[in-house]
């Protein structure tokens, strides 16, 4: 039995160096899918989670520009417009919720593969550790160490030989505290995939309520489209009262920038010039991140040619955004500049057309401006009160010019 000790520790010594070739690369494999990918899967996860509460707050908003127009009970293109909106964004919360499903299902996954790979490793550690201090116990005794100690064949292997029972000694504690340590990570894997599971529900329950949802909104979009058909006669005209007015308003801001670059040509002052080629420099480099034009808002129309809602083979040229907004909203300047026209194209539509070096921006819809001609303008100062007719559209006309190339706001204004 005394002897058994010494080969038995021997074989520990031999063994310790395997041991650990094997737990490092359990570690690597724990480290790699409990560490890395968790927070890469994390990140994932929480811009999921920024993208359908974004979405979520755009639609709320939009259902209370709607419950407005509602109160009015007529039919209008405009409320037809924020119902295809609400429903285009209803399909893209739709689709981040099944994104989101689908990250919680393989972050269910890998929690799972590694508290499989954690109980196996614990066990392996635990039955290890059994047998070693088991041993240990029945046999560990001074005289037992010096046999092992000098039974050796010279000084340096009795020297390694101690070397390797402090070894031992200091293995036994280090695999008990790494054995409390993953039980500790088990347990924060468990809570983890609890959560995991609990949210992955409500996100489906979420997504079955979207559903719903959806097919009601498709609905009650058929219905106002077949109300709003009868009305073809005043939606024509409507319709061609609203093409001379934006054929009116391009016509005044290429004028005025026109009259800007012609004044601009005339003045003898260089600095101005390098003035103004700063404030384009500066205009230019917050592409994508201008803030929005109003503080609150959905964009109603997009940019561009557009087929008709609800007049067929009729289509709409949009040469900015339609923002909608709440009654009482104001319209507020997205970058500093200075005011070069206030157009009255009607006594309700105001429009307040802004130059920012050899950028141009332009805010039309509104019924009321603080501002006038030639007047310098700060980031975020107030222009003007936003129209709300008499169906409770209030409703922000925004365009970009670059000279006279016409832009789409929406790569300048950033995303919400």
């Amino acid at each position: 039995m005394k002897f058994g000790f010494c080969v038995y520790l021997c074989h520990c010594v031999t063994d310790v160096t395997m041991i650990r070739k094997k737990q490092l690369f359990l570690i690597f494999f724990l480290v790699f899918f409990g560490g890395i990918t968790p927070a890469f899967s994390q990140t994932k996860t929480t811009s999921l989670k920024a993208k359908r509460q974004k979405l979520e707050k755009e639609i709320s908003y939009t259902n209370k520009l709607l419950a407005r127009v509602n109160k009015n009970k007529k039919n209008t293109v405009y409320e037809l417009q924020l119902i295809n909106n609400r429903i285009n964004m209803r399909h893209r919360l739709i689709a981040v919720l099944k994104k989101e499903i689908t990250s919680l299902t393989e972050n269910i996954t890998i929690t799972k593969l590694t508290i499989n790979n954690l109980d196996n490793h614990l066990d392996t550690l635990r039955k290890e550790y059994a047998n070693i201090a088991w041993y240990l116990y029945k046999n560990d005794n001074s005289y037992n160490r010096l046999i092992f100690l000098f039974s050796a064949r010279d000084f340096n292997q009795a020297y390694q030989r101690l070397r390797y029972l402090d070894e031992i000694s200091a293995y036994i504690r280090k695999e008990a505290k790494r054995i409390t340590n993953l039980e500790k990570q088990k347990t924060n894997r468990l809570n983890k995939l609890k959560q995991d599971k609990i949210e992955k529900k409500t996100l489906m329950d979420n997504e079955t309520s979207q559903l719903s949802k959806l097919e009601m909104e498709q609905h009650e979009k058929t219905r106002l489209r077949q109300k709003l058909s009868g009305q073809a006669i005043n939606l024509r005209a409507r319709l061609r009262q609203k093409q001379r007015e934006s054929k009116q308003l391009e016509a005044q801001i290429r004028k005025a920038i026109a009259y800007a670059n012609r004044k601009a040509a005339k003045s003898p002052s260089k600095s101005l010039s390098a003035s103004e080629m700063r404030l384009s420099s500066s205009f230019y480099a917050q592409k994508g991140h201008l803030p929005w034009p109003v503080k609150n808002g959905v964009i109603s129309q997009t940019f561009g040619i557009h087929h008709h809602p609800v007049l067929k083979n009729v289509q709409i040229k949009n040469n900015g955004v339609n923002i909608a907004t709440a009654k009482g909203s104001v319209a507020r300047a997205v970058f500093p500049g200075r005011v070069v026209n206030i157009v009255y194209i009607t006594n309700t539509n105001i429009a307040v057309i802004l130059k920012h070096g050899n950028y141009f921006t332009v805010y039309s819809g509104l019924d009321k401006v603080f501002i006038k001609n030639n007047q310098s303008v700060s980031k975020y100062q107030t222009l003007g009160v936003i129209h709300t007719n008499l169906q409770g559209k209030t409703q922000l006309h925004f365009e970009v010019w670059h000279d006279k190339i016409l832009q789409n706001p929406a790569y300048w204004i950033r995303k919400r």
